[in-house]
């Protein structure tokens, strides 16, 4: 099953490719390697979704959230390589806005870990940082960048 298949059958679908909110690109291809700019969570209207992980927001929501960064980075990724199926994760950075007394930060990201291994299987599977941060951008609950290698 091709990954676009995957997403369907989980009954989720790409969303459309982020704007970015300042002076850089959705994305960046040097070679086979894809760079692809942090993002945050965001509603069917285009939203961000806000509040501090631990404080407004429980571990739990904070993982949706980060599964729906996931879905956007795989829109950025699809953008850029013209099929998921040309798509092999390397590398993730996942930043949670969260209290300071907050530890699960790797659970939070498992929201993005585990939605690439769904759709991309072993391409999936990639290295990968969570760490916390006292404030994000716009106050979303989670940021999070990727590096991709695009086969032919």
């Amino acid at each position: 099953m091709n990954p676009e298949a995957k997403l369907a059958a989980m009954g989720l679908s790409l969303p459309e490719v982020p704007k970015p909110v300042a002076n850089y690109v959705p994305y960046k291809i040097n070679g086979n390697t894809l760079y692809l700019s942090g993002q945050g969570p965001r509603r069917a209207d285009g939203t961000p979704m806000t509040g501090k992980v631990g404080r407004d927001v429980n571990p739990e929501q904070a993982y949706e959230h980060a599964k729906l960064v996931g879905l956007g980075l795989l829109a950025a990724a699809k953008a850029a390589a013209g099929d998921l199926s040309k798509i092999e994760v390397l590398k993730v950075l996942g930043m949670v806005n969260a209290v300071p007394d907050f530890t699960h930060h790797p659970q939070v990201i498992n929201g993005c870990s585990d939605l690439f291994v769904a759709v991309l299987g072993e391409r999936g599977r990639h290295g990968r940082s969570a760490v916390g941060m006292g404030s994000l951008p716009m106050n979303i609950t989670v940021e999070i960048e990727a590096v991709m290698r695009i086969h032919e």
